[in-house]
C-alpha cells in the first residue's frame, strides 16, 4: 500500500462543517481507515454535503462539509503541494477576509484554484507558518499537517466561536469538532472523574476553558494554537485581551463602535447561500437586522429574510420581571414591519421541548441548558428548511455590558460568578457522596479565583472600574463561551451556520477598553451601544429594556418536566441517584413546592431548568454509558 492515500470525496445524505483526526506515531494509520471513518461520520449533522478523509502513515484527518462559499470546489480535506512537501488541511469556520488575503497572497507569487476560503487559509499557513493566524479575521477551527515538519498544526479562533477539543496521551492525538468524534475512536472511553463531575454540578452548564468533561479529553482554548510532532505537543496563546488607556470622547466612541459593527455586519453577509437574521426585536437582533437590510438594499439583494421564537399560549402566560421585562412579540411586528423584512414566526409546544431535550444531549455531548437548548435545536430545524446561514446578536450583552448582573450590587459584591450566586443551594441538589467527592462550594471558588487571576490589569484604575474590568473578563471568558457553545452545537446539529458578528476580535479588543462610564453613556445599560446605533434603529427599539432569548412561561412544561424528573427518581436503576439528593429532588418537585424561582444559572434557567437539566443528566449517563472514575 502506498505511503499515502486519498480517500475519495462523496456526497452523502446525512444531515456542518466538521473536522477530526489522529496522529500515531507508532502505528500506520493507513490500516485503520475505518477508525477514521467512524470518526468523521459522527459529525455528519455539521456537514451535510459531503464527506472526505486524508491518511498517511501517521496522520489521518477527516472531514464533513457544509458548503457555503464556492460549493462545488471546496472538497476536504483539501491538500497543496509546495515545492517538495505536502500540506493538507481540514477547516470548519469562515474567513470574513479572505479576499484581501487572497490578493495579497497572489501578489507574493501564488495562484488559487478555487474561490473557497479554505484554499486561501491553506496558501496562507504555506505563505507564513503559524504566523499566518494573526492576520485572519472569522471564526475557525483548522487542523494543518505538514509533510516538511511531520508536524500538525491546530488553531482555534479568538473569541472561541468555534470548538475543537482534544486527547493526548503517550504520542498520540485525537481531536475533533465535538467530542463524539474522539469518543468513537476504540482507544477512548466514555469516562468521566471527579472534576468532570464537579463540571457538570457545581458550575455547569458553563465549562471551564480548556476542560473537555471526559477524563483525558480537554479543549484547545480560544485564542490558542497547538503544535504536534515527535517531540510531543505544545500549546501557545497567539491573542488575548489587552487592556490599555482609552482616549477617545463619548461622541468619538460611539462613532468608531458603528463603523466597526457595520463593517463587521457586512463582511459576515457574504456568502454564496441564503442568509437570514435572528429577529427578537431587542436592541442587538434589530441593529444587526438593520444593517443587514441595508446592506442588501444598496447591493440590490432584495429583502432580508428574518426569523423569530416563540411557545405556544405564552402570550397568556407570560409574567414580567426584572429578566424579562416584556415580551417579544410586539417589537418583532415593529422591527419586521419598519425595515420590511420577510418574517417567518416559529412557535414550539410543551411535548416538542421536552422531546428535544435528549437531542440537544446528543448535539453538546453532555447535559447543557436543558429547553433554552433544545428550543434553540428546533429553531434551528426550522430556519434550516429556508436558510444555510443565520446572522444573530449572541455576545453583545457579554462585551457592552448589559446583563443585569452588571448593574446589581449583589452580584457586583458577590464572592463568585455572578450568574450562579446561589452556590450553596446548589450544592443541596447533591448527594451526600456526591458533595465529598467533588467539593462543589470550593471547586466554584476555585475556578472562580482561577478566572479572576487571569484578568489583564490596568494601572491607574479605581476600585470600581477595577470591579467592572473584572466582571467584564468573567462574562467574555466564562459566561459567553457557554453561550457561543449552545449556539455552534444546536446549530450544527441543524446543518445552519450561525455567524455573531459581536464577536468580531476588533470590536472586542476596542469596547474591552472603553470606561464602564462611557459604555453606560445616558445612565443605560449599553448606552455606549445604543449611541452608535442611534439613526439605524427607531428610538422606541432603541432604548426598549434588555429581554434575553425566550422561553416558555406554559405551565405545562414544569408539569412535564417534574413528573418526568420524579419518574427519574424512583427508577432505582437510573445512574442520576448516586449523585442527587433524592429526597430534597423529590420535595421540590410537589405541586405545592416553590421550586419554580430556583436560581439554578443565569436568567434563563430556574426551577423548570433545573429538572430538564437532571433529566438530560440521566439521560446522557445513560446513552453514552458513562463510567465513573
Amino acid at each position: 500500500m502506498s505511503r499515502s492515500r486519498q480517500l475519495l470525496q462523496r456526497e452523502d445524505e446525512a444531515i456542518m462543517c466538521g473536522i477530526t483526526g489522529w496522529i500515531d506515531w507508532q502505528r500506520d494509520l493507513t490500516q485503520y481507515p475505518s477508525v477514521l471513518e467512524a470518526m468523521t461520520e459522527t459529525l455528519a449533522p455539521r456537514g451535510p454535503d459531503a464527506s472526505g478523509a486524508w491518511i498517511n502513515r501517521y496522520c489521518a484527518l477527516g472531514h464533513r462539509r457544509l458548503s457555503v462559499m464556492d460549493p462545488e470546489n471546496g472538497a476536504q480535506p483539501m491538500l497543496r503541494v509546495y515545492g517538495d512537501y505536502t500540506y493538507s488541511i481540514v477547516y470548519n469556520g469562515e474567513l470574513y477576509n479572505a479576499p484581501e488575503l487572497k490578493c495579497e497572497l497572489e501578489l507574493r507569487g501564488h495562484t488559487f484554484a478555487t474561490n473557497c476560503d479554505t484554499e486561501v487559509l491553506l496558501v496562507a499557513f504555506i505563505e507564513w507558518g503559524r504566523a499566518c493566524v494573526d492576520r485572519l479575521n472569522g471564526i475557525f477551527a483548522f487542523a494543518v499537517w505538514s509533510d516538511r515538519d511531520e508536524a500538525l498544526y491546530l488553531v482555534r479562533d479568538r473569541l472561541g466561536v468555534k470548538p475543537l477539543f482534544y486527547a493526548y496521551r503517550d504520542g498520540v492525538l485525537l481531536f475533533g469538532s465535538e467530542p463524539k468524534a474522539i469518543l468513537a475512536h476504540p482507544d477512548f472511553p466514555a469516562e468521566v472523574d471527579h472534576e468532570g463531575i464537579a463540571e457538570i454540578f457545581a458550575i455547569g452548564p458553563a465549562r471551564t476553558p480548556g476542560h473537555g468533561i471526559y477524563k483525558g479529553m480537554s479543549e484547545l482554548k480560544p485564542g490558542h494554537c497547538m503544535t504536534v510532532d515527535r517531540n510531543g505537543l505544545s500549546i501557545r496563546a497567539y491573542w488575548s485581551l489587552v487592556s490599555q488607556p482609552h482616549l477617545e470622547d463619548v461622541d468619538a466612541t460611539a462613532a468608531r463602535v458603528g463603523e466597526l459593527l457595520k463593517d463587521t455586519v457586512e463582511r459576515q453577509l457574504v456568502s454564496d447561500v441564503p442568509v437570514c437574521t435572528l429577529l427578537s426585536g431587542g436592541l442587538d437582533s434589530s441593529a444587526l437586522t438593520a444593517i443587514a437590510s441595508s446592506y442588501y438594499r444598496s447591493s440590490g439583494q432584495g429583502v432580508v429574510p428574518t426569523y423569530s421564537v416563540d411557545y405556544v399560549d405564552n402570550d397568556k402566560h407570560f409574567k414580567s420581571s426584572a429578566f424579562q421585562p416584556n415580551a417579544d412579540a410586539p417589537w418583532i411586528k415593529r422591527m419586521s414591519e419598519y425595515l420590511g423584512t420577510v418574517h417567518h414566526p416559529v412557535e414550539f409546544d410543551t411535548p416538542e421541548l421536552v422531546e428535544a431535550l435528549k437531542a440537544a444531549v446528543i448535539a453538546r455531548d453532555t447535559p447543557g441548558m436543558a429547553d433554552v437548548d433544545g428550543s434553540l435545536l428546533l429553531f434551528c430545524r426550522e430556519i434550516k428548511k429556508g436558510a444555510t446561514v443565520a446572522i444573530s446578536g449572541e455576545a453583545a450583552d457579554e462585551i457592552f455590558g448589559g446583563y443585569p448582573w452588571f448593574h446589581r450590587e449583589d452580584a457586583l459584591q458577590a464572592d463568585t460568578f455572578p450568574w450562579a450566586l446561589k452556590v450553596k443551594e446548589r450544592a443541596a441538589v447533591l448527594s451526600g457522596d456526591a458533595e465529598a467527592y467533588i467539593r462543589p462550594e470550593q471547586y466554584a471558588k476555585n475556578r472562580y479565583q482561577q478566572a479572576l487571576s487571569e484578568v489583564p490589569r490596568l494601572s491607574g484604575e479605581n476600585a470600581q472600574q477595577r470591579r467592572m474590568r473584572e466582571i467584564s473578563y468573567l462574562n467574555i471568558t466564562r459566561f459567553m463561551p457557554t453561550l457561543l457553545d449552545r449556539k455552534d452545537r444546536m446549530s450544527m446539529a441543524s446543518g445552519l451556520e450561525v455567524r455573531v458578528p459581536f464577536c468580531d476580535h476588533r470590536l472586542v479588543e476596542y469596547v474591552w477598553n472603553i470606561p464602564w462610564e462611557i459604555k453606560t453613556a445616558g445612565e443605560r445599560e449599553k448606552g455606549i451601544l445604543r449611541k452608535a446605533l442611534r439613526g439605524v434603529l427607531p428610538d422606541d427599539v432603541l432604548y426598549r429594556k434588555k429581554s434575553p432569548y425566550p422561553k416558555t412561561h406554559n405551565p405545562n412544561y414544569m408539569n412535564a418536566v417534574r413528573g418526568q424528573l420524579r419518574e427519574i427518581l424512583h427508577d432505582s436503576s437510573s445512574p442520576l441517584l448516586p449523585f442527587v439528593n433524592v429526597p430534597n429532588l423529590l420535595k421540590m418537585t410537589e405541586p405545592d413546592s416553590p421550586s419554580s424561582d430556583f436560581p439554578w444559572f443565569g436568567q434563563l434557567m430556574t426551577g423548570p431548568q433545573l429538572f430538564a437539566f437532571l433529566i438530560q443528566t440521566d439521560y446522557w449517563l445513560r446513552t453514552y454509558k458513562v463510567g465513573v472514575k
